[in-house]
């Protein structure tokens, strides 16, 4: 199995990258892990919805290149899913002949609706709030989680 991790936007602290590092290595164990960023489109101090919308779509269209298989856009509005029902969505991708899943988190405005309307599933973390770079970690971590709970490991007991 594939799988992409899209983001929009670099991490800048170390800690973070390591953390990333560590999981992107361990996942190689059981898939093949692609990771895409992207820029982040800069807006003004105070910048008004349109200019966020402007944003928005130009960052989609660098989305658009990278997503394929199944999508699933990281978003406040998706669904919350436990880890073992989300080693599932991951498993029943590979059986439907789904060879690729790609997970897309958009900047701190969002996704643009054409990204979020490509999803078969639209995901959310929580509905507490966490720092956005954190945000990559977590779902890295939870997609090993996956592969541990499809394959029988002991990381997720």
């Amino acid at each position: 199995m594939n799988v992409n991790l899209i983001v929009i936007g670099k991490l800048k602290e170390d800690y973070l990258r390591s953390a990333c590092s560590e999981y992107r290595k361990r996942l190689g164990r059981y898939c093949t892990f692609e990771l895409h960023e992207l820029d982040e489109c800069r807006l003004s101090d105070q910048p008004s919805d349109k200019e966020i919308s402007a944003a928005l779509k130009k960052e989609a269209e660098q989305i658009k290149r990278f997503a394929k298989g199944m999508i699933i856009p990281m978003c406040i509005e998706g669904k919350q899913l436990s880890s073992t029902e989300l080693a599932e969505q991951i498993a029943d991708a590979g059986v439907a002949g789904q060879s690729t899943v790609t997970f897309i988190i958009g900047s701190s405005f969002g996704l643009d609706p054409e990204i979020k309307a490509m999803g078969s599933l639209k995901l959310s973390m929580s509905k507490m709030t966490f720092p956005h770079q954190l945000a990559r970690v977590m779902l890295l971590e939870q997609i090993y989680r996956s592969f541990q709970i499809n394959t029988g490991g002991k990381y997720h007991k």
